[in-house]
């Protein structure tokens, strides 16, 4: 019953990547057809050519002539369409191939990406760069390593197996047999005894992959507490186990290749058995025989890559499912059927807000109320953990919450579908990423149309325009990985620039001058103090020093709600939570 269950998943799986490929069906079944036509033209070329040669040495032994004409005018067609149609066969697969590749990893991107972050939160960074790139190249290998074999085996065994009938039906029925044996009966066979080893192979790349980007990532840690031999006997171990299953599979691989080889001989010692009586009697040509014997060895050229190709089969079904794992994952945020309202104002209220991001675990947000009138800037502060930057998360539409309700420019924010919500957001949080490309790129990011009078004035307003200025290339200087170029000073106020540059209407910042030195924090304080003149801003910060000046309102968070607001200098001159705060951060 299990085995049933697990064949069942198996052709489910195999069906929907089917469906995937279906654009690229044309393109798949000319590179197979191509490929028929090169297995038939060499098997063909060989079974000729015994013929021809046989029957010029009986010739010359018998002293008559022999028309051998015709003959080397099919070799010659034989040879020249299974020298063309392999190199056609080659263009036509790998174009297909590389279109199949890009269609999949493109597919597998656009439905991850709505799953971010709140549904990839429990996947590492390798672990899904490890889905993208070697599991979808290993689910590519379907076309090339099982669907091309599989349709040139069966149409070429039918062909070659009525073709041979028609000269001897005994020969036919026993290379039919083999055949069976050695493209249908050995493939199960090899298939069912590595599923499991191909399966483990896919975990054990990752597991591998994973713990050697933590080697590389922690090293100093790593040198400095003396750990680097246990971790590498760890590294050591996990190569150990892949390394295990790779050779059964190369075992498996070996006996598949020996196994087909001896089903060809057999197939050939059968013809010559079974046609030896007739030639004796005279009812078949002698050189027939040559014939028919080379004719089926070559038969089995055709159902050669067959057990590879399954026994490979449970590698790749392990592939699809991890890729369809991530792909089936419901995004934890929905679109509304109709169009996003257009909001009325740069208003936000949170009514009654409850959120937590999981059931299993306490509420952070348990009773939120907050109202950001527009064009109001509002200063949020708490202790660590208080659910600060979580606010942030619901406004950004990354999580929705599971009680009460969000209002953004008077609509639900429900309503707004994730990217038109984001639309009127600008956001710095805590860990704002740099990507490898230059300052330029980094900066368009936000508002790929600006021009450069925005975008210096955007850096002028965060400070970090001289920075750039003093860069070897300026604006087109590269940043490295994650800003490696800059320090995290710098990539705070660079973040901070490109939020300034998507000029929405909504300004979210999460702690903008963490990792700033005092006086460059106070510098980017005043200039934040003029680019917010407009805006509705949400400021979350530690620092409660620069709010008097700075924002109109602050709200104090604990356990999940507001528990004191008004303005920083009312606040401070009362006995409460936000003077508690204060002594607390001193």
């Amino acid at each position: 019953m299990k085995r049933r269950d697990l064949s069942a998943q198996s052709r489910a799986d195999l069906l929907r990547l089917w469906a995937l490929f279906q654009p690229y069906v044309g393109w798949m079944l000319a590179g197979a057809l191509l490929a028929l036509a090169a297995q038939l033209a060499n098997v063909g070329l060989l079974a000729v050519s015994g013929h021809f040669i046989a029957s010029m040495a009986l010739a010359g032994v018998a002293g008559i002539t022999f028309n051998y004409f015709t003959p080397a005018a099919l070799i010659r067609a034989f040879a020249l369409t299974r020298t063309g149609g392999r190199y056609l066969e080659r263009l036509i697969t790998h174009e297909a191939t590389f279109r199949l590749l890009a269609q999949l990893r493109v597919w597998f991107y656009e439905r991850l990406e709505p799953l971010a972050p709140a549904r990839l939160q429990a996947l590492r960074a390798t672990d899904l760069l490890s889905r993208i790139q070697a599991d979808i190249d290993t689910l590519n290998q379907l076309y090339l390593r099982l669907f091309v074999p599989v349709v040139v085996a069966a149409l070429a065994s039918v062909a070659v197996v009525a073709v041979m009938a028609i000269f001897s039906v005994p020969v036919a029925l026993g290379t039919a047999l083999l055949l069976a044996a050695a493209g249908v009966w050995l493939p199960r066979w090899l298939q069912r005894r590595g599923a499991a080893a191909g399966a483990r192979v896919v975990q054990a790349r990752t597991i591998l992959r994973n713990t050697v980007a933590d080697a590389l990532g922690g090293d100093a840690e790593l040198r400095v507490y003396g750990a680097q031999a246990r971790w590498h006997a760890r590294v050591q171990q996990q190569s150990e186990a892949l390394l295990d299953d790779q050779r059964h599979l190369s075992g498996l691989s070996g006996l598949a290749g020996g196994a087909v080889g001896l089903c060809a001989n057999l197939a050939l010692w059968w013809a010559v058995i079974a046609v030896a009586p007739a030639v004796a009697q005279g009812t078949i040509a002698p050189a027939q025989l040559a014939m028919l014997a080379l004719f089926a060895m070559a038969a089995f050229e055709a159902v050669m890559p067959l057990p590879l190709a399954f026994q490979m089969l449970g590698e790749q079904l392990a592939a699809a499912r991890r890729i369809f794992a991530i792909v089936d994952a419901e995004p934890a945020v929905g679109s509304p059927p109709g169009e996003s309202p257009t909001p009325v104002d740069a208003g936000v209220v949170f009514d009654g807000v409850r959120f937590r991001y999981d059931a299993s675990q306490p509420w952070v947000l348990d009773g939120f109320d907050l109202t950001l009138a527009s064009g109001s800037r509002t200063a949020l502060v708490g202790a660590s953990g208080a659910g600060k930057s979580s606010v942030l998360q619901l406004l950004a539409r990354f999580w929705d919450c599971q009680e009460g309700r969000i209002l953004l420019g008077g609509h639900p924010l429900s309503a707004y579908a994730p990217d038109d919500a984001r639309g009127h957001i600008a956001v710095v949080s805590q860990d704002a990423y740099l990507f490898n490309g230059s300052v330029l790129d980094n900066l368009l990011l936000a508002r790929p149309d600006a021009d450069a009078a925005s975008i210096e004035a955007a850096c002028r307003a965060a400070r970090v325009h001289e920075v750039i200025e003093a860069l070897p290339d300026g604006y087109h200087t590269p940043l490295g990985e994650a800003g490696t170029r800059l320090s995290g000073g710098q990539a705070r106020r660079l973040a901070i620039a490109r939020a300034l540059l998507k000029d929405a209407p909504i300004l979210l910042l999460d702690e903008p001058t963490e990792g700033l030195d005092a006086a460059t924090a106070g510098a980017l304080y005043d200039s934040l103090a003029s680019a917010m003149a407009g805006r509705t801003v949400l400021l979350i910060t530690h620092q409660l020093g620069p709010l008097a000046g700075l924002v109109d309102e602050v709200a104090v968070l604990d356990a999940g709600r507001i528990v004191q607001r008004g303005s920083p200098a009312a606040l401070a001159a009362t006995d409460g939570p936000y003077r508690a705060l204060q002594d607390l951060l001193g």
